[in-house]
């Protein structure tokens, strides 16, 4: 699946699937995940903000590859100390 500009509805998601012939499990197990998994992503049961989920919601085109949220490790507000 070529990565669009615009991230992809779930439905939309389902629509390309059919429209290519193959079923869910079926993508899923091609690229290393679960079928559970991926219809967590579709079914909005995880939020695809980071980890496994992100990977499959970037990998159908729900999310951008750019869309990662920014590390909680960095601070909000840095500031420099004087010493």
């Amino acid at each position: 699946m070529s990565r669009p500009k615009k991230a992809l509805t779930p439905e939309q998601v389902k629509q390309r699937l059919r429209m290519q012939g193959i079923t869910t499990t079926q993508w899923a197990e091609a690229r290393g995940y679960t079928r559970n998994e991926v219809y967590r992503v579709l079914n909005g049961q995880a939020k695809a903000h980071y980890g496994k989920a992100h990977d499959i919601a970037v990998a159908l085109g729900m999310k951008l590859a750019d869309d990662q949220p920014t590390s909680p490790a960095e601070p909000r507000n840095p500031q420099k100390r004087v010493a």
